[in-house]
């Protein structure tokens, strides 16, 4: 597997860190070497967060993102933050429930529904992060689905693991359509019902 990097950005409290974590841990279980990191303003819950994730068969030198292959934003401030500027190669995911200003200078853009569609699914928002999770991971085409699924299964918090198994595949199906059509030179923004 080639090197990817990924940037998690959003708010603290809405679970990026742990997404992270069970990105590296996929990569880890598929044999790959990984390096994560994260950090969060002062304010933990509510404040701008980052997580970092670097998988790849080579060496890592520097355990932090230089230059992300994927950037991730599920908040306004998180976008005007992180997701500018950015390589023209870099595929950017906006999760456009709660990221409504976005200029891209990426041309591999997403927009998705990310947060809407698990409240809609699931009754609130809290497995957005697992959502988004799939979404990267699919759009990746790099982590394998069942490496990915058993970091989801171990990690979850107790109680929540078919939820979060659930909307792991919801995140997976709409990275993969999202995909199709920006493989077929159609729009880059998934409707819910797409979804």
């Amino acid at each position: 597997m080639a090197k990817q990097e990924f940037l998690l950005t959003g708010t603290g409290g809405q679970g990026l860190i742990l997404a992270a974590i069970m990105l590296a841990e996929a990569g880890i279980s598929a044999g790959q070497n990984v390096a994560q990191s994260q950090s969060y303003g002062p304010e933990a819950r509510g404040g701008a967060s980052r997580a970092e994730v670097i998988i790849g068969d080579e060496r890592i030198h520097y355990p932090k993102v230089e230059k992300p292959d994927f950037v991730l934003t599920l908040s306004q401030e998180a976008y005007k933050k992180y997701g500018l500027p950015l390589n023209e190669e870099a595929v950017l995911i906006v999760d456009n429930s709660l990221v409504t200003e976005v200029k891209p200078r990426s041309k591999n853009f997403y927009s998705l529904p990310i947060t809407k569609a698990c409240r809609t699914h699931f009754g609130s928002e809290q497995s957005a992060n697992v959502v988004a999770l799939g979404v990267v991971a699919s759009l990746s085409s790099e982590i394998p689905w069942e490496h990915l699924r058993q970091a989801v299964e171990s990690r979850a918090p107790k109680g929540t693991a078919e939820r979060n198994l659930k909307a792991l595949e919801l995140g997976w199906q709409m990275g993969m359509e999202a995909g199709k059509v920006m493989n077929s030179g159609g729009n880059n923004k998934l409707s819910l019902d797409q979804a």
